[in-house]
């Protein structure tokens, strides 16, 4: 596999010419088209991605370590079929609505200013993870491991406390109608 490190890339278009398949090390991606394209078993380390879309991108076994993700369009990506050894990364003022993070560990994430909403979170080991001023509206924890999990500026989450791990998990007063959304309850 090719080795490439240090490198910018500026408004390339992946859904035409595919991105090569290599190991990209140190690289900035800016503006560039990533939408529908393939970018199956391509590892990305320490890489910034800004303004690029990736919606319904196609990332199996793709590698992300070490990701900074900023102002990204990225509809519909599923996460979960990506390589999920070392997988690091955070997000912000991203779109990442109906995307999937089902069954992935992703400790100490980061999600600062993102839309996630109708996000799969099932089975996900989201300890530590932060999410600022994000908009959570029919995102699915089930089975979420959410210790010291950071909700305290998010809005419309709903998650269940019988179905999820929360042990010092932050919420603001504001938030906690929907800690309690299934027992149909009038909170004032």
């Amino acid at each position: 596999m090719n080795f490439i490190q240090d490198t910018v890339f500026e408004r390339q278009d992946y859904t035409s010419a595919p991105l090569p398949l290599a190991e990209y090390d140190n690289c900035t991606f800016n503006s560039c088209n990533f939408s529908s394209a393939n970018i199956t078993g391509i590892v990305f380390s320490e890489c910034t991605f800004t303004d690029c879309n990736f919606s319904m991108v196609n990332a199996k076994g793709t590698a992300f370590k070490e990701i900074d993700f900023k102002n990204c369009k990225m509809t519909g990506f599923n996460f979960s079929i990506s390589d999920p050894f070392l997988m690091t990364m955070q997000f912000t003022e991203c779109q990442l609505n109906l995307s999937s993070f089902y069954n992935l560990k992703l400790k100490n994430i980061r999600f600062k200013k993102c839309n996630l909403q109708e996000v799969d979170f099932v089975q996900a080991d989201l300890t530590n993870a932060l999410f600022t001023d994000c908009d959570l509206r029919n995102a699915i924890f089930e089975n979420t491991i959410l210790e010291k999990a950071d909700f305290r500026s998010a809005i419309n989450y709903a998650l269940d406390p019988e179905k999820n791990r929360l042990k010092k998990a932050k919420f603001s007063l504001q938030g906690t109608p929907g800690l309690l959304q299934k027992y149909n309850i009038d909170i004032e």
